[in-house]
This record gives structure tokens, sequence and C-alpha cells, in this order.
């Protein structure tokens, strides 16, 4: 396949084609950078310099996020989506934390990003970072690949927690980053056959199993089962929402029978300890901040809690604010690696690969791949066709040579004898 061309005029040209088609700044900045990284790994260019338009994008996405609603934010409110800060930590260091909660990042994100910077004035040995250009940022990402050995995901990770730092916080154009790429592996996911799903499953109880039976059972990743609202189960339908999944897209997917008992025990239990926490004063829920500002009284509502609450309410880092947030992730982690070893799998499984053998269960049962990829939340087919495995075929339909090699060889036996 010939590679695209790129130009400035034609990425002018699609940026505004998505503005026609509705898409606010953000999304349009996120399109840009797209092509900035097409231009610069796979095309290998520096031309053309799109670093004026990224940062127009950034700024306007930044005025457009806070406004989801029509009136701009006041003051208190910007301070309010802010947050709070470590006074301790370097002022470029709480000046970007506030920029990306400004810009809606997810927390995971903010947390990887400011890592990556904090490494790179370690690298440098400075907090002056405005010193340093797209040379000094090619050098550090170089060592992340030789001297670091790091994979290829985490030094993308790296380059853009900069980028967002350099073009977003100091708002300084970079030119073409220069860096030895770290290799990237092909790895097949793991997977559970039918037989070992239900080996893991006798070994799960209460509030797990039902996090099992919906992460296998739904295809669910392990963020977006803790995060379900009680909303977004549609027992008379019989299938679930996914609200703000990877990419921020929102998807349906299968609500498995087998969980629907335990599943309407469990919001029972969110219900009575909504009720503890209004009686106590503590009501709110955290909700996305376009979304706050717009229903500023739908935290309060039993509708947006959580369907896997914490047992303690906390105060949150970012608002300061007291509630009761969702389930803390090492909770199923710890009783998934649990229940792996009293099933005897000798498998280095985590909590996604019950999402992988969702997505391989389908396809052995020839489940269309458009379908899965849409049940998955995937937005390139490509990413579900890793799912596509033999593994089903192999001792089936397709036989290993040394086994019809055995099966030839006995069978002159008896012909022989014959």
């Amino acid at each position: 396949m010939d590679d695209l061309p790129v130009n400035k005029d034609l990425v002018v040209k699609f940026s505004r084609s998505l503005l026609a088609n509705g898409a606010p700044a953000w999304q349009r900045w996120q399109a840009v950078r797209a092509v900035e990284f097409y231009r610069d790994f796979v095309l290998r260019r520096s031309e053309p310099d799109l670093s004026e338009m990224v940062m127009i994008l950034a700024r306007l996405g930044r005025k457009e996020r806070n406004i989801d609603l029509e009136a701009p934010p006041t003051p208190d409110e910007l301070a309010k989506l802010r947050g709070n800060f470590n006074r301790n930590e370097p002022l470029f260091i709480q000046t970007m934390r506030g920029e990306m909660r400004v810009l809606h990042y997810a927390a995971a994100t903010e947390k990887a990003y400011v890592r990556w910077v904090k490494r790179f004035s370690k690298y440098v040995n400075s907090g002056e970072l405005d010193q340093f250009d797209e040379k000094d940022i090619g050098t550090y990402l170089t060592s992340l690949a030789v001297e670091g050995n790091v994979s290829a995901s985490t030094q993308n990770q790296a380059q853009s927690g900069l980028l967002f730092f350099y073009q977003c916080v100091l708002g300084k154009q970079l030119g073409f980053l220069n860096a030895v790429r770290a290799r990237r592996s092909e790895q097949i996911p793991v997977w559970f056959s039918r037989k070992e799903i239900d080996r893991l499953l006798v070994h799960f109880v209460g509030v797990h199993r039902l996090m099992f039976l919906l992460i296998y059972g739904a295809g669910l990743r392990h963020k977006e089962c803790r995060r379900l609202r009680i909303k977004d189960i549609c027992f008379d339908e019989g299938h679930i929402v996914v609200r703000n999944g990877k990419g921020e897209k929102d998807r349906i997917t299968f609500l498995p029978e087998l969980a629907i008992d335990p599943l309407k025990s469990q919001i029972d239990v969110a219900a009575r300890l909504h009720r503890i926490d209004v009686d106590e004063g503590y009501p709110q829920v955290y909700l996305p901040y376009a979304l706050a500002r717009k229903y500023p009284n739908a935290c309060q509502e039993l509708a947006w809690k959580w369907v896997f609450p914490s047992r303690q309410r906390c105060r949150d880092k970012r608002s300061g604010q007291v509630w009761r947030h969702h389930i803390a992730e090492e909770q199923f982690a710890n009783a998934f690696k649990i229940a792996l070893r009293h099933a005897g799998i000798p498998k280095h499984g985590v909590p996604h690969s019950l999402r992988h053998s969702f997505a391989t269960h389908l396809v052995e049962a020839g489940t269309d791949i458009s379908t899965v990829q849409k049940l998955m939340g995937h937005k390139d087919i490509e990413t579900t066709m890793k799912y596509v495995h033999v593994s089903h075929q192999l001792g089936d339909s397709i036989k290993s040579p040394m086994d019809t090699l055995v099966h030839d060889r006995e069978l002159r036996s008896r012909q022989t004898r014959h």
C-alpha cells in the first residue's frame, strides 16, 4: 500500500471537514496530532510543520471543553476544575496538572504524563525545561529505547507526555523528534479455554464472582466494570451500556443472564450505602465536569451511583470532595491472582485476560468479526483480528506433522500384519 500524502492544505481541509461534521476542537486537535505522528514515524519527515495548527486547536479545545455548556466557567469554577495540588511539587508540574484537568484528561493519563516529565527533568538535571528542544527530547527517547530497553508503547507514552507539556503548557513549537524507536513486539494476548474459565469461576464468591461474570460475559475492561453506574444496567432490554470507554466511546454489550440476580442484589447493596451517605451528609458522587455543571443535583441521585461502591468514603485528591468512590483496582486483581493459583492454571493471566477470552470464544463460535469489534469497542478492525486464533483448529482440522508421521507408521504396521 502506498503512503498517503501529507501537506498543510490537505490537513487544513481535513480539519475543516471534521468541523463541518460537528467535531469539537479537542477532537480536531487529536486528529491533527495523529497526522503528525503518521508524518514523523511512517513517512519519516519533518514537513509540513503543523505545530501552529496544533497549538491553535489546543487553545480552542481548552475553551470548548470548559464550556460544554453555553456560558464560560467562572474563575471559581476553573479553580474547582483544576482541583487540589501538591504544593511541594515544582510549579511547572502543578501547571501541567491544571492544564490536563481543564482538558479533562483521565487521572491515570495525568499520572503517567507527569511521571515522564519528571523523569525528563531528572535526565537533563534541570527544572528549567523551556531551555530544551526537540533534539534533547529525541536524545532522551533514544536513551529509553537503547539503555532503558523499554517497549514501543512505553516510549510512545513518554513522547506524548513530553509533547503535551511543551506544546500545551509551555506553548513551545517542536519540530521532528529524531529518536531511535523501540521495537514493537507482536504478542498474542493471553486467554483461557472454556474449561479453564469454568475452573476459575468456582474460586470466586460474592462481588468478585459478579465482576468475573461481567468481565468475561460482557467483554468489559476491568476499569469499565469497576466504573459501572446503576443507570447503565438495562435489565428489561438485557444489555449494559458502557459509558466513556477507551477513547471516550460508548457502546452496548451483553447483560449475561447468569449475572442478573446477583447484579440486582449488588444494586440493593449500593442503594443502602447511598441512603446511609445521604443521611450522613455525603450524597455526592463523581461526575464528569460538564455533567456536574449541567445537572448539579444528578450526583445525589441513586441512578448515578456506582454499581460496585467502595466500602468506605474517601477524600478525592483532585477536588478535595468527600464521597464514596467505586471499588479499587487491586481488589479484583488480587482475587484473580489467588483464583488462578488455586485453579492450577499455569498461565500469566490478568483480569484483562477474561476480556480476551470473551472475544476469542465469540470468534470460535462463529460470531461475525464486525460484531465482535462492536461488542469490544475497538476502533480498528485490526485490533479485533488479534483474537482470530487457530488454537481451536489445532488437533482437530490441523494436525502436527509428528502426529501424522506416527499415525502413518501405525497404519503401515497394521497393513503389514494383515
